[in-house]
Parts: C-alpha cells; structure tokens; sequence
C-alpha cells in the first residue's frame, strides 16, 4: 500500500465531473488507490507525503486510446518518411518481422515511460504483430513491462488473419491462423483481465484492420468478448485512408463503417483508431461507440482530419491517441492533446473545442471510450490518478488561463508528478519507478539489431 498523500492549496484543480468544475486553492487527499476528499483544510491522521500545491495545476490523468508501444523501436526509419499509410506499412512489416520478446518488452517500457512523463495514466495498446518462429506471449511481455513500471494498461489482443496470399496487405510472415489467434484471446482473457474497479489491466481484442483480418474473425472475436460477461470490449482501426475504403468496397462491397454495422460491431463496447472518412449517416451510427483521435499520425501519413466537434454532438463518445511510435516518433500525450485542439480550431474554427473541452476528451472522455467510470475524474471516491503541472515554469509567463497555458503554452511536455494508482511514478518530472538511462540502453540495442538484420538481407 502507497503512503497517503494530501496535495495542500492547489492552485487549480480541473475536475471534469458531472458539473465541470474547475476548483482554486483546495487540497486533495489521496488514501490508497482512491480520492478520499477535495476540500478546504483538509487533514489526514495516518503517516503522509505532503505536496505544496500553490504553484500546481491539478487534472485527472491524461488516457490514450491507441498506441502501437512496439513501434518505438521503429522510429525516424529513412525507408518509410513521407509515405501514406499503406506504402508506409508495407515497407515496415518487413521490418518488424524481425520481433522478439524482449523488443516488445523494451519497446513497450520506451512507451510507458514517454506517457507517464507526460502525464498519461491510462493507456491502451494495440498489439497486433506476431512473427512467425516467435512465442505468442508477447503480450504478456507488455503486461509484465506495464506492471513493473506502474501505469494502469489496457492492452489488447490485436491479430492479423489475412496475408498477402489471400488477398490482404501483410506478408504472410506476420499473420496466424484464426485458431491460433481465439486460443490465445481466451488464455489473455482468463489469466489477466480484471474487471474491478480500480483494475491494472484489462483486456480487448482487437483484429488489426479491415484489410489485414478475415470478416469470419472479427465476427469470432466479437462473439468471444461478448459471451464473457465481464466487459471485454472490442477495438480496431477505421476510416482511416481513402485507400481502405477503396479496398473494403472492392473486397466486401461495403464502405468500413458499413461493414461494421454488416457484423454487428457497433455499441458502447467497440472503439475505433482514426474514423476520419465519414460520412454524416455514419457518425450518427456511431454514436454509442468511441473513437481515438490521433492528431499527430493523421498529420504525418497525410490520412485527414478527423470530425471531432461532430463526433461529440452526436453522442460518440471521444479520446484522444499517440498512435503508434513509428507514425507519431513520439508517445507524448500532451503533444496529442495540443494537436487536437489545434487541429479541430483548423477544422472548426471559432465554432471549435474550447481547451477544457479538448482536457476533457484526454481524461474523463479518454476513460469513457475505454468503457471505465472509476478514473478520469477527479473526485471523492473516484482512483487516485493525476498529473501536477508546475505552473511557475518560465513557459506559462504571461497566461492568465492555467488550462489555456496548459494546452497552448510553452513547452509543457513534461508534467512535474504523475500519480497513478495512488503511487508516485513521475516526480519533478524524473521517472522514478524505473531507470529511464537502463530502459534507453536495452531498447536502442535491441532497436538496432532488428533494423540492421532487415537493412543486411537487403544488401
């Protein structure tokens, strides 16, 4: 159990519960994995840390929707700068059929330990790369980086079913059989999903694509979720290119979204990466689903812009996403929640997301897409997850909006504390679990000798 804590006189504190409130100068109470208070004055009888909170903007933790962690391992590669989506992923699988065990565990440390630092304390991934000659446990790998570095994870089983020789984008090198993918989906699910409140891990799945999985798996996969009962949800990427649209009308006959509806993949448990290419009918079929937004990929692969404003005035419920390390070269959710808010203001001008708003799709919105009412806010009863923003930082000179300079100002990149859990995992800033040095090393080795067995055979 994690001494208590109580954040004394926090200069603001962003709430984002049912009444939106933005609270000054009061203290917050952390007793084990839970808010006890937030009040005035508060005390605490039992052995404590106190925190100064004068200088300190207080928000729930920031929660990312979608992550590829193993693709830190890719990033900044000459062969793929500057390429859209599908010549940018058929050029990377020949890399990344080089994976191990231990690139997905380094990878996945490089990940957490860039989010945290950023004040992220929730996050998904999306795993769905399995070499052939390798374990499958490879997601397991992830779940033991995940628990020994401290951030609540929410991994999911993601596959790929259909290579290249039956009509799909990936070689044949990286796809499983469909067997081979539900009897791992069952074991994931039996020995680490956790349903509780205030729950570590939880588990989804998640075949990776339209054009990467047979429409018999996702239908599979969705059966295998829903017949749980214990809140397995479902997730995949969507609507991203003009290019999978153009492949789903000429493969299936139908538009992404229609194909969804087609299988019976739509509802409160599925949510989708991207959902750029919409069509007004299809937002509005979406409204009982999520979405995660990723500014920062969208931009890089020239996919689009996604709809956000109307996303959220139809009822769909919307996160904010790092995407993965080789399409984004960084796992920085404050760089996501920036990009947001500036992208929709390009999009939606004046009529566009106010910085709460776009805070509040990071957090509480972020939470609701990955199906949790336990975090995301910060109130009485709620998990003790929550970043510290030094607003004395040189950065903030001049604002007099401290959720304005958060989202706008300066380099705010690095928050000052990141709670998770109850537990300290970030402190002014340094990663304090772990040995960011360490993880830096083991991942950069293991990063290069994948690249350079790919760049060799090419010789």
């Amino acid at each position: 159990m994690s001494l208590a804590i109580l954040i004394k006189n926090l200069h603001t504190l962003v709430t984002c519960n049912d009444q939106d409130q933005i609270l000054k100068n009061v203290d917050l109470l952390i007793d084990g994995h839970q808010i006890r208070a937030v009040g005035k004055q508060l005390t605490y009888d039992g052995p404590h840390e106190v925190i100064d909170g004068s200088s300190k903007l207080a928000i729930p933790g920031l929660v990312n929707t979608h992550h590829h962690l193993y693709q830190t391992l890719f990033r900044g590669l000459s062969e793929v700068q500057g390429m859209p989506l599908f010549s940018w992923l058929i050029n990377l699988y020949e890399f990344w059929k080089h994976l191990t065990p231990d690139a997905v565990y380094y990878g996945s440390q490089v990940g957490f330990a860039e989010l945290l630092r950023t004040g992220c304390t929730l996050t998904a991934d999306h795993h769905y790369v399995f070499p052939k000659g390798q374990p499958a446990t490879l997601i397991d790998s992830q779940i033991q980086a995940a628990q020994e570095i401290g951030i609540r994870f929410h991994p999911t089983r993601g596959s790929m079913s259909l290579g290249k020789s039956k009509g799909g984008l990936p070689p044949d090198e990286v796809v499983q059989t469909e067997d081979e993918i539900l009897k791992d989906s069952q074991r994931l699910i039996e020995t680490y999903h956790d349903p509780s409140p205030f729950a570590m891990t939880r588990l989804s799945l998640a075949p990776c694509s339209p054009f990467s999985v047979s429409k018999d798996l996702m239908i599979q996969a969705r059966e295998l979720a829903r017949s749980t009962g214990t809140g397995v949800m479902l997730h995949t990427h969507l609507a991203e290119t003009m290019d999978e649209e153009k492949f789903c009308l000429e493969f299936y006959g139908r538009r992404p979204v229609e194909l969804m509806e087609e299988i019976e993949w739509i509802g409160p448990d599925v949510w989708f990466a991207h959902a750029i290419h919409l069509s007004d009918r299809e937002i509005k079929v979406l409204a009982n689903s999520g979405v995660a937004h990723c500014p920062s990929s969208n931009m890089k692969l020239g996919s689009g812009i996604c709809r956000t404003s109307e996303l959220i005035k139809a009822g769909v419920k919307l996160g904010i996403a790092v995407d993965g390390s080789a399409s984004n070269d960084g796992s920085n959710m404050w760089e996501e929640v920036r990009r947001a808010y500036l992208l929709n203001h390009l999009r939606y001008a004046d009529a566009g997301l106010s910085a709460y708003e776009t805070v509040k799709a990071a957090t509480r919105g972020g939470a609701e897409v990955l199906g949790r009412n336990d975090t995301g806010i910060l109130q009485e009863g709620k998990a003790a997850d929550l970043a510290l923003i030094n607003l004395e930082d040189v950065a903030f000179a001049g604002c007099h909006d401290p959720l304005v300079s958060m989202v706008c100002c300066g380099n705010t990149s690095i928050v000052d504390t990141t709670i998770v859990n109850g537990r300290i995992v970030v402190r002014e800033g340094q990663l304090i679990t772990l040995d960011p040095e360490d993880i830096r090393v083991k991942a950069h080795k293991v990063s290069q000798e994948m690249v350079e067995k790919e760049r060799s055979s090419k010789s």
